[in-house]
């Protein structure tokens, strides 16, 4: 297959990457700590500023010691899944790798998931151990129910920070907040765990590669499941392939980056796949300092992170961009070391990246991906970055836009985009038919329209499910939305369709605006003045947020289960 866009790669951009830099992800963790050493790898900074670092070399003596522990003494063997609970912090880094180095399975779970949210994960993925932070562990019992896991292992927020931030944080959270409560299941603490694990390593002369010498780059490194926006939560299979390559795919484009000097903002959570590529294990492997954002929300909880470092890059989604943009401590101080930024998990509005880069001087890169895909399948190169773009292919992946009978439409045309490369999943965890569906001859159709440049950029048009239909014509949110986030006194939309009688579907917009005297016909209006008709929301109802996912991409699909809004609520066409 022909691939135009190599051509807007940089110098030393390699069009195809055909060597694994690492056999497993247990390997590119201990080769980069012995590279990086005392060097700081991951800092957490809580919102007052009060903070704890691990350096390379503690990261990677405390994740060999956890592995121990995991196949030496809680009995795991290869292949078993270990489930992992928490948000951003210090613990993080340390489970992850240890798991890897164990040879088993990561299985990211969201924190903030419900008891019968986790017991359905806990279901399918049938995990032989859990690690999970202390404040959401009093969900346990309900979870655990016809679910038994042998090994539970507790930690905490304020892990591995200095005793008196530990104490202070611990203390605030238990009679302050009132978030930690006693854990009613049979568990070991994190840190007796690491001691525990280095003590049968010692005793045993366990070398540190012991458990990874038998781990293939084919074998399955994750569970990731997916956000279940179209159905069930299925677990995507990543193999240490997949995340490898993708991982050396995506910093293969990015120009500009310096080992062993970037730090790098890490506010999305880890066990989102975006920021599990390319911010833990990416950026580990670069050796740059990774600044943990425990919880985002509010966007304040940023602030002393922007202040005490030194921060040259950093990801995020269009509403984090967005609302930073709208933070006056954001406006009054902007960002003096960044480098660049890069989005993706949702469309990027034009009216948001010109913002953000008019107020720190420095672009915002989107890309595109999927859990399915590790996730980069596209990104913009620095320097050559296009408006409503997600940029190009990155190395080794194929990616068209397919007609409904999948062959490839011209270019400019739309279609589904469908992709192939080293970095797309083995398959759904025990669902091979839903894998059939997904990926057929080695492409994986991802359920986004698209259209492609003649020179290789492509554009999201929207997503598949998501289009509007009116009257017979397609409507695709995305660009209404791009629409209504350049009115001043807009913050932030969402569309969706509704029924409409002859009609089939009518454009609704949901807005949360910054000017109490914005009206249903002033956003009208200014729609009229740059779309179609039938494009121009017939329906507008204000609201003071809108639903957002854990990375904080707003979800449609929790507006269009509710009732249709009053019919005082519609503007006369």
């Amino acid at each position: 297959m022909e691939r135009p866009w190599t051509s807007f790669y940089g110098p030393s951009v390699r069009a195809q990457i055909d060597e694994l830099p690492f056999r497993n992800l247990g390997d590119l963790v201990s080769h980069t700590a012995s590279v990086y050493g005392d060097a700081p790898a991951f800092t957490v900074c809580l919102p007052n500023g009060m903070n704890g670092t691990l350096s390379f070399r503690q990261v990677d003596e405390m994740s060999s010691a956890l592995a121990a522990y995991l196949r030496e003494v809680a009995g795991l063997e290869a292949g078993d899944r270990v489930a992992l609970q928490a948000p951003n912090g210090l613990p993080f880094p340390v489970i992850a790798f240890g798991v890897f180095k164990a040879g088993c399975v990561l299985v990211n779970v969201n924190p903030l998931y419900t008891a019968e949210e986790m017991a359905r994960q806990f279901a399918d993925s049938k995990p032989a151990a859990l690690v999970i932070v202390d404040m959401f562990a009093d969900k346990l019992p309900e979870a655990l129910k016809g679910h038994h896991i042998p090994t539970v292992i507790v930690t905490r927020v304020a892990e591995f920070m200095p005793m008196l931030p530990r104490m202070i944080v611990g203390a605030v959270q238990k009679y302050w907040d009132k978030t930690i409560h006693p854990v009613d299941v049979a568990h070991i603490r994190l840190p007796d765990a690491i001691a525990a694990g280095a003590a049968r390593r010692d005793e045993g002369k366990i070398g540190a590669g012991s458990y990874t010498a038998s781990v293939d780059p084919d074998d399955i490194a994750c569970l990731q499941y997916t956000g279940g926006t179209t159905g069930v939560s299925k677990g995507a299979m990543l193999s240490h392939r997949n995340i490898i390559m993708n991982m050396a795919q995506t910093m293969e484009m990015i120009s500009g980056v310096k080992k062993g000097e970037e730090v790098a903002l890490t506010a999305l959570p880890m066990y989102h796949i975006f920021a599990f590529t390319v911010n833990l294990v990416g950026f580990y492997w670069l050796g740059a300092r990774n600044i943990l954002i425990p919880n985002p929300r509010p966007l304040s909880n940023l602030k002393r992170a922007f202040e005490n470092y030194k921060i040259t890059w950093m990801s995020g989604v269009n509403t984090l961009f967005n609302g930073l943009s709208n933070e006056i401590w954001f406006l009054d101080t902007p960002p003096k070391h960044l480098k660049f930024a890069s989005a993706g998990g949702m469309a990027l509005q034009k009216a948001v990246a010109e913002r953000w880069e008019e107020i720190t001087g420095k672009p915002v890169l989107e890309g595109y991906g999927l859990t399915e895909s590790s996730p980069v399948i596209t990104f913009n190169p620095l320097g050559r970055t296009r408006s409503n773009s997600i940029g190009v292919p990155v190395p080794s992946t194929d990616v068209a836009c397919l007609d409904g009978d999948g062959q490839p439409v011209a270019p400019g045309e739309v279609g589904e985009l469908a992709a192939r490369g080293p970095q797309i999943m083995l398959g759904y965890w025990k669902r091979p038919e839903e894998t059939e569906k997904t990926i057929k001859d080695g492409w994986l159709l991802t359920g986004d329209i698209a259209t492609m440049d003649a020179d290789g950029y492509f554009r999201i048009v929207d997503r598949k499910k998501d289009m509007v239909l009116v009257s017979g014509f397609n409507v695709y949110p995305n660009e209404i939305e791009d629409c209504l986030a350049a009115h001043p006194g807009i913050v932030e939309s969402a569309v969706i369709g509704v029924p409409d009688g002859a009609a089939g579907e009518a454009v609704k917009a949901f807005v949360v605006s910054r000017d109490p005297a914005l009206t249903v016909e002033d956003i009208r209006a200014h729609c009229k003045a740059h779309l179609t008709g039938y494009k121009v929301p017939k329906l507008v109802e204000f609201r003071d947020e809108l639903p957002k996912s854990n990375v904080g991409k707003i979800l449609r699909k929790d507006l269009r289960v509710e009732h249709p809004v009053e019919t005082s609520q519609v503007a006369n066409a």
